[in-house]
């Protein structure tokens, strides 16, 4: 008898196991249709900053910083939001004729930061009147918000970079920016 229901079981499960192959191949089929229309958009999302329109660079330079083998770091805006955040933009230009690798010293040295690989974490801004330093904000699991991933730049190349800070008060005009490997720079608010 141990046979009989054995033989049963194993063709009970044996359909049970085509039934699911068949609705997991439909399954499967169903997202394939969506695919192409995903894969169109694609292109237009994955723009490389370097081949934005020109319309869109900034006209005003505040402050150009030299860094360390032909590095420069064109700082193009200071701006308070309502938030209470102040976010600075700019462009990290490779001035040499050779690629240069990045510092990972401009990601600064606080732990919560180093883990996050390289990024603009180590600056800081200096209000010398308020005397208070403000750091480069962080979310909840320790990562910077600036530009991350900065590994390097090749001879005459560009990439757009931003850091948000908590805003000094309104009172507060200048402020002296710092990044390491960089030299220092005064910034006028907005």
């Amino acid at each position: 008898m141990n046979v009989q229901y054995a033989r049963r079981g194993l063709a009970s499960l044996t359909v049970a196991s085509v039934a699911l192959l068949a609705v997991g191949c439909s399954a499967d089929e169903k997202p394939k249709a969506d695919k192409p229309a995903a894969t169109a958009a694609s292109p237009q999302e994955t723009q490389s900053v370097d081949e934005k329109p020109s319309a869109e660079d900034p006209a005003e330079t505040l402050a150009v910083l030299k860094g360390q083998k032909g590095l420069e770091l064109d700082i193009n805006s200071a701006e308070r939001d309502a938030g209470g955040f102040l976010t600075i933009k700019g462009r990290i230009k490779n001035t040499s004729d050779s690629a240069v690798v990045l510092s990972s010293k401009m990601r600064g040295d606080e732990t919560e930061v180093v883990k996050h690989g390289n990024s603009l974490g180590g600056a800081t801004l200096v209000d010398s009147v308020g005397k208070k330093r403000y750091y480069v904000l962080r979310d909840t699991d320790g990562r910077p918000l600036t530009t991350s991933a900065l590994d390097s730049l090749g001879p005459g190349k560009s990439t757009a970079v931003f850091m948000q800070f908590p805003a000094p008060p309104t009172s507060t005009t200048e402020v002296s920016f710092q990044l390491p490997t960089f030299e220092p720079a005064t910034l006028k608010l907005s």
